[in-house]
């Protein structure tokens, strides 16, 4: 069974480019704005890091399974593709699907990127302006730990998912200046919050356990950040202009629930584009991460006021409509929680080792 490699995710090695529409938009008034607001940028200010040196990089990984995933997670365990394979072609695709979820989380931390500069420039109010500011160099951070592990390793990298893909352009291309909030910290920082939790929550490997829950992080901000612009303007809107951002939220939803499941992998292993999508969405671990998706997303879409009767009847007929009563806040606070107690246990042992180096150089005179 021969493997492509991925060395490239640019089929043709350009960049892609997305025609931006809007206006930039300064505003003159620097008198202090919401204090919510205003207190998050502040947090935002007081929680940035250095990736280079709170991730311990020298952590080794399992080169075969470098996340840690069981092979029950896998879409292909059970079935008689997963029969027919010898243990290198398992521990291979263990490798592939590991370079696939860390390449989906890299480009959409790169989209993030450019939505929080897009907001920079775009949305009106200055404090705004201010924590959009501070997301940027969040989301830069972030794209800069997830090359670093795939190059470091994994050493393979694939193309962006096109659904994924998609939603970027769609959130990138309006106009209007509300979209990327929209796009991005609700739709897209759920997904990833979802897709980091669950791995988070599954694999045995120190080093991307500890790069997940630092991210995570991060992203609760900035979803808190989405939640208080998007409230605060959303109770503005006409019925009309309401409908319209509630069908782009559906759309997207359906997008992310049907299409994000890694069949480009399945693929790389010789399983048809059928017998694919049937493997994925049997997997167990792909409802998983749908609950956890929308325990992300459908609160925070309640939250925001996005909840015609349309929008309602599309979370039924997907099964997640009582997620609206979901404590996103809860959630958000355990996501903070987790990334202090690795800290709190990490800088333990190394006190701890300090500690015992001192006592044997004392000793050994």
């Amino acid at each position: 069974m021969t493997m492509p490699h991925h060395p490239d995710p640019r089929p043709d090695g350009t960049t892609w480019e997305v025609p931006a529409t809007g206006a930039a938009r300064f505003s003159w008034d620097y008198d202090d704005g919401r204090e919510r607001l205003l207190a998050l940028y502040q947090k935002g200010k007081d929680k940035q890091w250095d990736a280079v040196t709170r991730i311990d990089w020298d952590l080794e990984t399992d080169p075969d399974n470098p996340l840690g995933i069981p092979d029950a997670n896998l879409p292909l365990y059970g079935s008689r593709y997963w029969d027919r394979m010898s243990a290198a072609d398992r521990r291979s695709l263990h490798h592939h699907y590991a370079a696939w979820q860390f390449s989906q989380f890299l480009h959409g931390e790169q989209g993030a990127l450019v939505c929080a500069a897009r907001i920079v420039e775009t949305v009106p109010d200055l404090d705004a302006k201010f924590y959009s500011a501070t997301q940027a160099m969040d989301e830069a951070r972030h794209v800069e730990i997830y090359s670093r592990f795939l190059r470091e390793k994994i050493g393979m990298q694939y193309p962006v998912n096109p659904s994924l893909q998609s939603l970027l352009d769609d959130t990138l291309r309006d106009s209007r200046w509300d979209m990327p909030y929209l796009g991005m910290q609700v739709l897209i920082e759920g997904l990833a919050l979802a897709a980091f939790g669950l791995l988070r929550d599954v694999t045995d490997e120190p080093l991307p356990k500890q790069i997940l829950a630092y991210v995570m992080q991060d992203e609760a901000r900035h979803v808190a950040f989405g939640r208080m612009a998007l409230r605060d303007h959303y109770r503005q809107l006409t019925d009309a202009e309401r409908r319209e951002r509630e069908e782009f939220v559906i759309e997207g939803c359906l997008l992310m629930r049907d299409r994000l499941r890694g069949e480009e992998v399945l693929a790389d292993f010789g399983v048809p584009a059928a017998e694919a999508a049937e493997l994925s969405e049997q997997s167990e671990y792909l409802q998983v991460f749908r609950r956890l998706l929308f325990s992300r997303i459908v609160p925070c879409v309640k939250d925001i006021g996005l909840w015609g009767e349309r929008l309602q009847q599309a979370y039924v007929d997907m099964g997640v409509f009582e997620l609206g009563d979901a404590n996103l806040d809860l959630l958000m606070t355990q996501d903070e929680e987790i990334a202090e107690q690795l800290d709190a246990r990490r800088f333990a042992r190394e006190e701890a080792a300090r500690t015992a180096e001192v006592a044997e150089t004392i000793a050994n005179g």
